[in-house]
């Protein structure tokens, strides 16, 4: 490969720490950290957060061994398909894909949903209703700008869009930080209450959206070509970017629950900015800095997820999993220019399914996250045993016993997407999601497969782990 055909390795430490936590944190902790308490109760929400959390550490530390130790595009697709093979990591690619492109069509629902706090009653042109919510043509064009934008950004390169990335995750940083400690000194323990609500079902329901919530470490491996990092670095950027996700969470859950009663939290319609305006005497001003902070978080989750999701499918393209068109990088600005427009196809009609589209993302996109998870951590298993020579730049103590207390939360946190369970995705729009990404795959890989043939994926995989060894 020549370095025309490369992807610019420019990211640095604050770039790749930016990219990832920036993409954690996104717009979820504005627009649903009220659901999260309402469901759970506020010690409840906290609860599932950190059982959650638990889960992305341990999954973290996997991929922070594997990044450091395979640094190629692709991260989920080079590790599964060392350890198991070219079918496992199309699955498994496939899988972290869905997830990838669930949160950049949540973000299109996202951006127009702050607009009803920043300017009142702008929602007009009514044209149908679905699931109880009216969509309007000024509510679904304004998502549909928004990623029309979003695209464009990640389209002209690597470098702006860390750039752009950097200045509004240290804006979102600023206005939590204002939350939290408007929150600790002007609210109090009984606004809490109730600390559990519905018991173990609501934990539970909120635990299986919190693998959404923790989406974009995993950006960092996607990235890794175009990370300018000692490889140990890149593992150990990782592990603390997720660490830094779960205490924000936690906090922010924390803040919320303080200052606004379950009276409050159920009338609200963002309940974060409500709680930012009344830990500063009911100021609409500090609840607009608190939306902004928002809205820089629906654009760092927006951009962090086009960067992982298009060399994902670069990534599979270049082996010939998926068309190859959609591996060629822009002759400027070495971007995976196709795999991006594709993603903007799948994603830009979103807000027309309106705002109840925002679970419905929230919950098909997390199952296809975990599954990618849990492949990944049966990765680190297997190749601890079938390569245990391999150059592991940050190396994990313990042998495998990481490992498998990821595989055993992965499968515990699937089994809960399932039907039967408390929790389980919602018949039709949550499984249709699910079957029709799942279909879509199978059309695109066989086609692939009878196109460039079953050798190519394999020898061009092997050429490229071949490269780093």
């Amino acid at each position: 490969m020549s370095d025309s055909d490369k992807l610019l390795k420019v990211l640095g430490n604050k770039d790749v720490l930016a990219l990832a936590f920036g993409a954690m944190i996104g717009w979820g902790w504005v627009v649903t950290s009220g659901l999260w308490i309402t469901e759970a109760g506020s010690l409840g929400a906290i609860l599932a957060f950190a059982i959650g959390g638990l889960l992305v550490v341990f999954v973290g530390l996997t991929y922070a061994e594997l990044s450091s130790a395979l640094p190629l595009a692709g991260g989920e697709q080079v590790y599964t398909f060392k350890a198991m093979g070219r079918v496992a990591s199309f699955i498994a690619t496939w899988a972290i894909i869905l997830g990838y492109v669930s949160v950049v069509a949540f973000e299109a629902v996202a951006l127009p949903t702050v607009f009803e706090y920043i300017v009142p009653n702008y929602s007009q042109g009514y044209l149908y209703t679905i699931a109880g919510w009216d969509v309007t043509i000024t509510w679904a064009g304004v998502g549909m700008i928004g990623s029309l934008l979003v695209a464009w950004i990640n389209y002209r390169g690597i470098k702006l869009t860390s750039v752009i990335t950097v200045i509004l995750t240290t804006f979102i940083i600023i206005a939590g930080l204002m939350l939290i400690t408007g929150s600790t000194f002007g609210g109090n323990m009984d606004n809490m209450q109730p600390l559990v609500n519905a018991g173990a079902t609501g934990v539970f329901t909120v635990i299986i959206m919190t693998p959404f919530m923790f989406v974009g470490f995993d950006v960092i491996p996607q990235a890794a070509e175009e990370i300018n990092l000692p490889q140990r670095k890149i593992g150990q950027l990782l592990i603390l970017s997720v660490v830094l996700a779960v205490i924000w969470y936690i906090a922010i859950i924390y803040g919320v629950s303080r200052i606004l009663n379950p009276t409050e939290l159920s009338e609200s319609n963002l309940v974060t900015a409500d709680a930012m305006a009344k830990a500063f005497g009911d100021s609409k001003l500090m609840g607009n800095v608190l939306v902004l902070g928002g809205i820089g978080g629906i654009l760092t989750s927006w951009i962090g997820f086009y960067v992982g999701g298009s060399r994902a499918i670069y990534a599979l393209a270049n082996a010939g999993m998926l068309p190859k068109f959609l591996g060629e990088l822009h002759p400027k600005y070495k971007t995976p220019h196709r795999a991006i427009v594709l993603i903007v196809l799948l994603s830009t009609a979103a807000p027309l399914l309106g705002r109840p589209a925002l679970v419905w993302l929230v919950n098909a996109g997390g199952l296809g996250l975990v599954v990618a998870w849990l492949m990944v951590a049966i990765s680190f298993i297997l190749l601890r045993k079938t390569a245990p020579h391999m150059n592991r730049p940050f190396k994990l103590p313990g042998g495998t016993l990481i490992g498998w207390l990821a595989v055993l939360m992965a499968v515990g946190v699937v089994i809960l997407y399932m039907p039967g369970m408390p929790s389980s995705l919602a018949w039709p729009y949550e499984w249709l999601i699910i079957g029709a990404w799942i279909i879509l795959g199978v059309i695109l890989y066989h086609y692939s497969m009878a196109k460039y043939g079953k050798e190519y994926a394999s020898e061009y995989m092997k050429k490229e782990l071949d490269r780093i060894a």
